[in-house]
């Protein structure tokens, strides 16, 4: 098969059904990009909520030694119905302290610095990734 000489490189298929297939595959793909990347936040932050599982719960209702993070994001600090709270945690919902994001990156990275002389032991997170993968994943059970 001879070339022909049509003024554009053999490779230019301008137009091509498979050209705009992949246009909008790529298109597809780019869209989808922030909700992969979110559930792979989610699962990091299931897969290092198992060391948090100890003491709380984040699929039940039902406290531990600590109170239950079902519903968490949001939920104003100490108001867990049936849990006895530190006075510090009790204080500090009753002051306005709301477990946002904001709040709950916080905490999650200096429990005592955020409330101080509350009762949870952990001394917090290093990573600031996994503190955003921890908080996707409260986030997904927070319903």
């Amino acid at each position: 098969m001879a070339y022909k000489n049509t003024g554009r490189p053999p490779y230019v298929h301008s137009g091509s059904s498979w050209v705009k297939r992949l246009s909008i595959g790529a298109g597809v793909a780019l869209a989808l990009l922030p909700r992969i990347a979110q559930a792979q936040d989610i699962e990091a932050g299931k897969a290092l909520f198992k060391k948090c599982a100890g003491c709380h719960n984040a699929d039940t209702d039902s406290n531990k030694v600590g109170p239950t993070l079902k519903g968490v994001v949001a939920r104003t600090a100490g108001s867990v119905p049936g849990y006895l709270y530190s006075k510090a945690m009790r204080d500090a919902g009753a002051a306005g302290l709301v477990w946002d994001e904001p709040n709950l990156t916080e905490y999650l990275a200096n429990p005592k610095a955020k409330v101080p002389t509350n009762k949870m032991g952990f001394p917090g997170l290093a990573n600031p990734d996994d503190i955003k993968n921890v908080i996707a994943y409260l986030k997904s059970v927070s319903g």
